[in-house]
């Protein structure tokens, strides 16, 4: 059996983009404005008073500089504090599915393929816009793939252990040509009201090709060495929304049902899993620091990206090493290890070893390695 490789890739964004300053000018007119309105609870001790941010938290305490979404009117609005999305009719693309066919074509024109040449579509994302029909089918029809298409959700690993699914596809033969695409609008799960989290996410997309080596048609060729994926239960990082909502509407919009985690006990657990984990599956691979170029880690946080490297490598690493985007486009769930492996490998020069690696709810953590040929 050939060896397996990624032949393409591409990403997509919304074209909306908020800094942080933006944000925290609608965040503070919005506690403002809260305050105001529950002054009397406040002063008797029955609801707690909303604090202000600056851009200067935000970014000490993320990285993040910026980030884009589908919606920014809404977000913007202190009265609404949320992405204004309106649901299309069933005749057109969901938003899910328009970003995530944008991503595709780049990735197929990387690859020199077209979408008839594929017959496998794995669309991975934190958050599914509905429950069925699988979206992947709906981007599978815009693309005029063949084959079968579902969606999967693993969180921020969506993409990783998509990567690793889509392998053992082309692997086993039941798919020539695959699609791993992960459209996420975390913009939509998001409590925008709530201080510690408002700034985390922004929207983004990135799509891989995958297919035997030996098919390999594009100039962009990234063997994949190995995969690796792992899971270990925590409700440290949780959404609790879902469609039994409705069965209890007097809980329907409480901030569980949205995303929520308890920021620090996640950095303290994730540091430790991650770092053993990349060094783990590079040693079974008999690659040691000096062998990778590059680490395309998941972009959730500037500090803990930092510190994971620094103790894989032993040394505080550039960014060259291990490029961050998260400071222009946020975190960006289970697409932003590979957008930054789209906008961060083509200077590579071939045979050059790199470790992709998410991380995130679940707990989950995948990693792929790469070498480029």
């Amino acid at each position: 059996m050939s060896a397996i490789a990624i032949t393409g890739s591409g990403i997509s964004v919304p074209e909306f983009t908020i800094t942080n300053e933006e944000l925290c000018t609608a965040f503070n007119q919005y506690v403002r404005l809260f305050n105001t309105e529950n002054a009397a609870a406040i002063e008797a001790g029955d609801v707690t008073e909303l604090r202000e941010s600056t851009a200067e938290f935000i970014e000490n305490a993320s990285g993040i500089k910026q980030r884009h979404v589908v919606n920014k009117s809404g977000i913007m609005d202190p009265t609404i504090m949320r992405p204004v999305i309106h649901q299309r009719p069933n005749e057109e693309l969901c938003h899910q599915a328009e970003l995530a066919v944008e991503a595709c074509k780049g990735a197929l024109k990387e690859a020199g393929r077209v979408g008839e040449e594929v017959d496998m579509v794995l669309l991975a994302s934190s958050n599914m816009q509905r429950q069925y029909p699988a979206v992947a089918m709906e981007v599978q029809s815009a693309l005029g793939a063949r084959g079968f298409a579902y969606d999967m959700n693993v969180a921020c690993s969506s993409g990783t252990f998509a990567i690793q699914a889509a392998v053992d596809a082309v692997r086993g033969g039941s798919a020539r040509c695959a699609i791993v695409v992960v459209p996420e609008i975390m913009s939509g799960h998001l409590n925008w009201c709530d201080r510690d989290s408002h700034f985390i996410f922004g929207d983004g997309c990135a799509a891989f090709i995958i297919e035997a080596l030996d098919n390999a048609k594009g100039e962009e060729v990234w063997e994949i060495k190995d995969t690796r994926a792992l899971t270990r239960y925590s409700h440290n990082i949780r959404n609790n929304g879902g469609y039994l909502q409705r069965c209890e509407p007097e809980r329907r919009d409480e901030a569980d049902k949205l995303f929520v985690q308890q920021g620090r006990k996640v950095f303290k657990d994730i540091v430790p899993m991650a770092t053993n984990f990349i060094k783990e599956h590079m040693g079974s691979q008999g690659l040691e620091v000096e062998d990778i170029s590059r680490y395309w880690l998941h972009q959730a946080n500037g500090n803990m990206n930092r510190l994971i490297t620094k103790r894989v490598v032993g040394r505080d690493t550039t960014p060259d090493e291990a490029p961050t985007i998260l400071d222009t486009f946020g975190n960006t769930a289970g697409a932003g290890s590979m957008i930054a492996f789209h906008l961060h490998s083509k200077d590579l020069a071939s045979g050059s070893n790199g470790v992709l690696c998410s991380f995130g709810a679940g707990y989950s953590i995948g990693s792929v390695i790469l070498q480029k040929r």
